[in-house]
């Protein structure tokens, strides 16, 4: 005869079975708990939760029922994620394709993490790109390297997997293999916690299918910022922005025009960039040197913004001091009232190929400082690829 739980005489044996019942409940509720948290589902291409903007629709490609975008945009919607892993395959016929996944896209598109592959760049050391988008503004001109960009083969005109792990500040992006990651983000960029998924591509025809995504546990919540480079500045104060055309940049602001501007202060990030486009809204005007080099160059701008930034340098002699600075896309560098320099690093200016990748290696100015106070000024504008500036001087501690 079986006996029930109140047949039971023992102490040791009843506690067991409150337990029992005690941890059945506890489990259940955590179950339920994480029913209402996780979530793991695929998306077919003719789903009413596609939200399809520019050149974007349902189709099928070499058999498979599949999304074709071409400079469109397909955005998932009713949902937002922290920390998930995303599953979809690609192809595209094109020989230039610019395509990927944005996640954690907040406030209509403005700030995102992105990660994308140029298709035409297949093998060379920019063939896939993590960049955060800020205020509207791509940044890969600044955030630029190892756990950025990196090598990878992109098949052409047949199906291939992309996997994309996202855990906390960093991710990981699976090309074909699924085993090792084609590239590592240790320290996501956006500074959202969450927000929307869309895939996008902006150059080329591409196909998307067999898209599947599975929210995981969140976890803490750690940067890893890079260290700063010897010598880098990271006090500096912010002005507005400007129509670059209507200001002579090769005037520094007088003394009443600088106490007419309302300041912000900011600091310099990790590895010493101050990115201009945290704080301002990027520009995005169409560049007339990217497809005639020779004879557009060194024409205005129309569009072209700047942002003058401000840091004291205190000096206990008269000196020369090297200031080793890097920027996106120009610059001019006044010291005490008197410009130093002026230079220009935007893509294709310097040469046809050239990217406009900031470095503190970019260009040298040579600082007469002082003994005291000095008022150093940049003026830096805008094109594309990111709006900000490092500058390492000499000596400082």
């Amino acid at each position: 005869m079986v006996k029930t739980v109140s047949q039971l005489s023992s102490p040791i044996v009843l506690f067991l079975a409150v337990l029992i019942v005690s941890l059945s409940q506890e489990a259940k509720a955590l179950a339920l708990r994480f029913d209402a948290t996780a979530q793991s589902f695929s998306v077919p291409p003719d789903s009413p939760r596609w939200n399809l903007q520019g050149q974007a629709r349902a189709t099928e490609y070499q058999g498979r029922k599949c999304l074709l975008l071409k400079n469109g945009v397909a955005a998932l919607n009713d949902f937002e994620m922290r920390d998930a892993v995303i599953d979809l395959d690609v192809a595209t016929p094109a020989n230039r394709a610019f395509y990927g996944i944005e996640f954690r896209v907040a406030d209509n598109g403005a700030n995102a993490e992105g990660i994308y592959l140029r298709q035409q760049k297949s093998g060379l050391p920019d063939a896939m790109q993590y960049t955060p988008i800020l205020n509207t503004g791509l940044n890969w001109q600044i955030y630029n390297g190892p756990g950025f960009n990196g090598a990878i083969d992109i098949p052409k005109d047949v199906w291939f997997h992309l996997r994309l792990e996202v855990v906390g500040a960093q991710a990981k992006l699976y090309v074909k293999d699924t085993d090792k990651p084609a590239l590592v983000m240790n320290d996501l960029k956006s500074g959202n916690q969450t927000g929307q998924v869309l895939l996008n591509a902006y150059a080329g025809e591409v196909y998307f299918s067999n898209f599947e995504i599975r929210t995981t546990p969140d976890v803490p919540w750690e940067r890893h910022l890079p260290p700063m480079p010897a010598g880098t500045i990271t006090k500096w104060s912010l002005s507005p922005s400007y129509d670059a055309l209507t200001r002579n940049l090769e005037r520094p602001l007088t003394s009443s025009e600088s106490d007419a501007i309302h300041w912000q202060d900011v600091e310099a990030e990790g590895p010493g960039f101050v990115v201009i486009n945290r704080y301002r809204e990027s520009p995005h005007p169409r560049t007339l040197f990217g497809n005639d080099f020779y004879l557009q160059r060194m024409k205005p701008q129309t569009g072209m913004q700047v942002v003058y930034a401000q840091t004291s340098i205190e000096s206990d002699r008269d000196q020369v001091k090297r200031l080793n600075i890097g920027y996106s896309d120009d610059v001019s560098v006044f010291l005490n009232g008197k410009i130093l320099y002026r230079g220009r690093s935007a893509q294709y200016f310097r040469d046809p190929e050239f990217l406009g990748i900031i470095s503190p290696e970019n260009d040298t100015v040579y600082l007469p400082l002082k003994k005291g106070n000095n008022e150093l000024m940049l003026a830096v504008s805008e094109l594309g690829g990111g709006w900000g500036f490092i500058c390492c001087l000499e000596g400082l501690t």
